[in-house]
């Protein structure tokens, strides 16, 4: 590991504990060479995924950008970074767990849909707008007139 300050390569580590959703590990570490500290993560090696797109192409499974549209659908509502983490965690949890080398972005889109109608409608309603593509108005009714029983359930 190479110090971020002087680029030394040996460093010890004096503190070593799991992050809050237990999926990796933080080391505190100190420089051989220059002395200061810095930190790292530990993460588990998970095998490559590739999405197949809407128009068939294939692109590497990107956590980032999946983030990057539930934190779009959940902007300015009253969802917790917490929630959005344990959301997109379940998910790849869950997409792993199938053992298949590849998977539908229409899956992974239908997998977010189904927690995010859990966990708050707005963001609901942005995140499918986008994922199932909404032409006009009536299919964006059409949508929230399904909803509807779900959320007096």
């Amino acid at each position: 590991m190479k110090c971020p300050y002087c680029k030394h390569t040996e460093s010890k580590v004096i503190d070593s504990r799991p992050t809050v959703d237990g999926e990796s590990i933080r080391r505190r570490r100190t420089c051989q060479k220059c002395g200061k500290r810095f930190t790292t993560y530990e993460t588990i090696e998970t095998s490559s995924l590739m999405v197949i797109k809407k128009d068939g192409s294939r692109q590497q499974y990107d956590r980032e950008k999946l983030m990057r549209g539930i934190v779009k659908a959940c902007q300015k509502r009253p969802v917790t970074k917490a929630q959005m983490d344990a959301l997109l965690s379940d998910i790849e949890q869950k997409l792993y767990s199938r053992m298949e080398n590849e998977v539908s972005s229409m899956t992974i889109g239908e997998m977010v849909v189904e927690r995010l109608v859990d966990i708050d409608e707005v963001a609901y309603i942005r995140f499918a707008s986008v994922y199932r593509d909404f032409q006009d108005v009536d299919s964006f009714m059409a949508e929230l007139r399904r909803i509807q029983p779900h959320k007096h359930s």
